[in-house]
């Protein structure tokens, strides 16, 4: 049995509001789900979304395949990057800009 971990829709009309959780691939979208996984509330400025990681690793090493937008918010979040063991990129770029203190003094 194939496990996803997808969105289930919420809230009122106009008004979405997303769960992210684990399910069967074969159940409906807001059908029944194993395990909730965090939410997404794309009304607020700026966006919401609040993740259980330690869980959403947990489904990925057993297999779980996130959808293509469940997958977009967990790039976006760094939480593919850190199952697959990718080092998290520096806030200098890949051109180690950085401070400067590496470079020698000038006499």
């Amino acid at each position: 049995r194939l496990l996803r971990i997808r969105l289930t829709r919420k809230g009122a009309k106009n008004a979405p509001f997303y769960r992210l959780v684990a399910a069967e691939g074969t159940s409906p979208r807001d059908g029944r789900f194993v395990e909730n996984l965090g939410y997404y509330d794309p009304t607020k400025n700026p966006e919401v979304l609040k993740l259980h990681e330690d869980r959403i690793l947990h489904w990925l090493s057993k297999g779980a395949q996130p959808s293509d937008t469940a997958r977009s918010l967990l790039r976006r979040e760094g939480i593919l990057r850190r199952w697959r063991g990718i080092p998290e990129p520096t806030a200098a770029g890949p051109e180690g800009g950085g401070s400067g203190a590496e470079e020698p003094a000038e006499a």
